[in-house]
């Protein structure tokens, strides 16, 4: 079962990662750019996914994924006690790809 520490872990062992404040909750980013807050007192992350991806987790697990709608943006809320430690570590990564510059992204393919 994931949990706050899983995704600290898992974000932070990626290339350049900072982890800062936004809106007093834990943010990871990479090249200034945000991939992944924490909402602890919520037990959930919230991670920049793929569309096509997020459509597929929504579709598949709704009780572990949903929309996180800002304006436009849709984001994805991650229930954390439903997800495992290697599936979480995964979509962390895949954010993380997400607003990674290309040439970090190339660095570490997956």
């Amino acid at each position: 079962m994931a949990d706050e520490e899983t995704v600290r872990r898992a974000a932070l062992a990626l290339p350049e990662v900072t982890e800062e404040a936004h809106w007093e909750r834990p943010s990871f980013r990479v090249g200034g750019k945000i991939f992944a807050v924490l909402r602890p007192a919520e037990r959930r992350a919230v991670l920049k996914l793929p569309h096509d991806h997020q459509e597929m987790l929504f579709a598949a697990r709704p009780e572990a994924f949903a929309p996180a709608r800002w304006g436009r943006l849709v984001w994805t809320f991650v229930t954390l006690p439903q997800v495992d430690d290697e599936q979480m570590a995964a979509l962390v990564a895949e954010a993380w790809r997400e607003v990674a510059p290309k040439r970090l992204v190339r660095q570490r393919p997956g």
